[in-house]
């Protein structure tokens, strides 16, 4: 669904090649979590969504591929709206980058981590709020 949506947005390469990035370091922490953190009780279908997804304003903002702005969040999540996507997951194209807002939920937080690792940038506060979602599952 999501490389559909790209191919219909007319999606720059680079833009393409960073969603399928971050959604591969998606999976491997969803593949994770599932193993070590059953009980975490999280939608792997919409992290693994929004990791896809999460940059598809850029599509529209092209400049804020390699630039700063922060343009392409409402745009993206109104990109997703009118192609038909449930509020419930177009939500990651604005919050990837709010992680820190009240109401923030485990799956944005992986969203945001998975956006995070992939370039091997550290964020020490979104990894604290992860592991203690991490930790309030498994009481470890």
């Amino acid at each position: 669904m999501a490389a559909d949506l790209l191919e219909q947005l007319h999606a720059p390469p680079r833009l393409a090649a960073h969603l399928r990035l971050v959604h591969d370091v998606a999976c491997q922490l969803a593949d994770w979590a599932d193993r070590h953190c059953p009980a975490l009780g999280y939608d792997r279908d919409a992290v693994l969504f929004g990791a896809a997804t999460h940059d598809i304003g850029k599509a529209v903002h092209v400049a804020e591929l390699s630039g700063p702005g922060s343009a392409h969040e409402q745009a993206g999540r109104q990109l997703l709206l009118a192609h038909g996507i449930s509020p419930e997951l177009t939500r990651f194209a604005a919050t990837h980058a709010a992680w820190a807002a009240p109401g923030i939920t485990t799956e944005d937080l992986m969203v945001s981590v998975a956006d995070k690792a992939w370039k091997n940038k550290r964020i020490p506060e979104l990894e604290d709020l992860l592991a203690a979602r991490l930790t309030l599952a498994t009481g470890r």
